[in-house]
């Protein structure tokens, strides 16, 4: 169910960001001129207006820049396909802005002096990046990885999402909906190393 869900809104967002790409490419802008964007982007909502308890500007702010990451993948797919710079590019860009989020969230909590939400804020930080680089080193080794119920897009949904309603008023949401997140990438990790495994011993039998 939240793969069909996940498959609909991509494909919902992609009828509104491909006449945004046509544009883009037609006045000159370079996909890796976007990811960078959207990479400063993200830092200036996280770091200047999140890491501050400006959480309302802050997650739409992330979340406005986030949807670059949608952006420029399309424009390279419109100009020929990704090169291989640019997914390194864009790669690298999403572990910055990823850490920039979570480091924002995790110190705006600790001056708060919640350390409930600074331990889940840090527990996300640190299976975050491990659940990408699960996928990468596999992808390395030559497997799939295409797995999981906490891709990147679903992290910062979550984080945004909570952060949008503290700010709001709803007090413990970013706290709880750092835990939930901390969860489900958790399991993610171990539902992209049992995808693993099982491709390892089918390529141990032949």
């Amino acid at each position: 169910m939240a793969k069909i869900f996940q498959v609909t809104a991509r494909a919902g967002m992609t009828r509104v960001v491909e006449p945004v790409a046509r544009g883009l490419l037609r006045a000159g802008v370079s996909p890796n001129a976007v990811t960078v964007a959207g990479t400063v982007g993200v830092l200036v909502g996280a770091l200047g207006f999140g890491a501050r308890g400006h959480l309302v500007a802050g997650a739409l702010i992330v979340t406005c820049f986030a949807l670059t990451d949608m952006l420029d993948g399309t424009m390279a797919r419109m100009s020929g396909g990704s090169t291989r710079f640019g997914a390194f590019l864009d790669s690298s860009m999403d572990r910055v802005s990823d850490s920039a989020v979570f480091g924002a969230v995790a110190y705006w909590l600790a001056t708060e002096g919640n350390h409930s939400g600074l331990a889940a804020a840090l527990v996300c930080l640190a299976v975050g990046g491990l659940v990408s680089y699960v996928k990468a080193r596999a992808e390395g080794l030559g497997m799939t990885c295409d797995v999981g119920v906490a891709e990147r897009t679903e992290r910062l949904l979550i984080v945004g999402v909570g952060g949008l309603l503290t700010g709001l008023g709803v007090g413990p949401a970013l706290e709880i909906s750092l835990w939930l997140l901390a969860a489900v990438s958790i399991f993610t990790v171990g539902q992209r190393v049992a995808h693993v495994y099982r491709q390892a011993q089918l390529v141990g039998r032949e």
